[in-house]
């Protein structure tokens, strides 16, 4: 049996700029960090032939154009297993649809899983690259890449898009202070709203195709912001970090209908009086985490109480996708 795990991520600045869409025409800028929250897939060869998958589904076929899953069946077919005698199971620490990148980490860890199953060798780099044309190309998800690449790479960590579609990864050279107050002041609450981020991302990605020039502004804002994140970062500037948190939201929540509604909007601004130097939605918006940077942590954990949300704490991820048992 193997099984591989991949990390879940949290987006730190530049958010949206990883489309291609936008990046292809402008180059894109984005801060990720992954967390010790994982996608899990075992992988093992079972005693009768079939395909045999276990996820929030269970499926047995014969053929790989039978599998129902989208990833893991454009998975089988990118390395040629037409027909493999293979058993395939999911299991996840936090459910998908809560923007943490879900989808992006278990076609990492499949792929990871799968190429470790066969004695295959792959790198983070040609990992995330496999995962993105999975996702993007094969399937043709309204998606960017930074789930696929903080994935595979893991820790804090800044990523380049440039226009001809490659991608630069550089580890953030922060202190050890800096990491800590990070880790410690970063805090996440679960709104209780699992969705699907694919209509706001297809609305964002019809427009930056159309040139619509309010998105390409707001989008070069956006990646702007992301500099200005990091350079915070490196320089231990944390009260300004938690400012250009809230800055970045007040931007996105104007970019498009569906990323808020009054109820994350009223638990933002009770944040805000309670502890909260800034926040966002993780993800694209709608529901799942709110997340908040807080010098004044007890007050707003009492204030979130007031909401019923609940808190998932987490550490920074500094492996990225791995084999945990083989």
């Amino acid at each position: 049996m193997i099984i591989a795990r991949s990390p879940l991520r949290i987006s730190l600045g530049g958010g949206g700029t990883d489309l291609p869409s936008y990046y292809k025409e402008h180059g894109g800028f984005l801060l990720a960090a992954a967390i010790d929250k994982y996608v899990y897939t075992t992988t093992l060869r079972p005693f009768s032939p079939g395909i045999y998958l276990k996820y929030s589904k269970i499926e047995q076929v014969d053929q790989v154009d039978n599998v129902q899953h989208p990833i893991i069946r454009e998975v089988l077919k990118e390395m040629k297993l037409d027909t493999p005698q293979i058993e395939i199971t999911t299991l996840t620490d936090i459910p998908a649809g809560t923007g943490l990148g879900s989808s992006g980490s278990f076609t990492t860890a499949l792929l990871k899983g799968l190429f470790t199953h066969y004695r295959r060798e792959i790198h983070p780099k040609e990992l995330a690259e496999l995962a993105c044309k999975i996702e993007l190309e094969k399937l043709g998800e309204p998606i960017g890449k930074q789930d696929q690449y903080i994935a595979a790479f893991g820790g804090i960590t800044s990523f380049t898009f440039n226009k001809d579609g490659t991608v630069v990864s550089e580890n953030l050279e922060i202190s050890t202070d800096t990491l800590h107050n990070l880790e410690d002041n970063l805090l996440l609450f679960f709104t209780g709203i699992s969705r699907s981020a694919s209509h706001i991302l297809i609305d964002q990605d019809k427009r930056s195709k159309a040139n619509d020039e309010e998105i390409t502004r707001s989008l070069h804002y956006i990646k702007e912001l992301g500099f200005r994140s990091r350079d915070a970062l490196v320089n231990g500037d944390m009260e300004l970090f938690g400012q250009l948190m809230n800055e970045h939201w007040e931007h996105k929540r104007l970019r498009s209908k569906g990323i808020t509604n009054d109820f994350i909007d009223n638990i933002y601004s009770k944040a805000l009086q309670s502890g909260a130097i800034g926040g966002k939605l993780v993800g694209a918006g709608g529901g799942g985490f709110l997340m908040f940077y807080a010098n004044d942590k007890n007050r707003l954990r009492q204030a979130m109480i007031e909401f019923n949300l609940e808190e998932v704490r987490f550490s920074f991820d500094y492996e990225g996708t791995k084999i945990i048992l083989s």
